[in-house]
């Protein structure tokens, strides 16, 4: 069974870093597109950073310049590094990836259980 295992809650003042991980296990033929959500309360959930298996990279506004997306296929895992954090990056954090596991004729998408970052002084 194909998962998504995110780790690195967090709790970071104004300013601070902080770095997210997921990491896919299970019995998997290939990991295509690995995306970064996140969901603030009573706000949707929005799209912060994602990256396809060549490693193309694509930000939202808020987060352009702050945040970096990475991710290791070997190992296949993605990253998520957070830098000058503000009180507005708060909120659940979600990993998301198109999968085709093996044995399988297509590919799927998958969520993480997601990981609270707080930014909080």
């Amino acid at each position: 069974q194909v998962q998504l295992v995110e780790s690195g809650v967090g709790l970071v003042q104004p300013g601070g870093s902080l770095r997210l991980f997921c990491a896919v296990s299970g019995s998997i033929f290939r990991v295509y597109t690995m995306v970064w959500y996140r969901q603030a309360p009573g706000k949707q959930r929005e799209l912060v950073a994602d990256i396809t298996s060549d490693g193309s990279t694509n930000y939202a506004d808020s987060v352009k310049g702050r945040f970096t997306i990475s991710r290791d296929n070997a190992k296949n895992t993605v990253y998520l590094q957070m830098n000058s954090l503000e009180p507005e990056d708060t909120a659940v954090y979600y990993c998301n990836a198109d999968i085709k596991p093996t044995m399988s004729f297509r590919s799927y998408n998958y969520w993480g259980q997601g990981t609270q970052v707080t930014v909080s002084s």
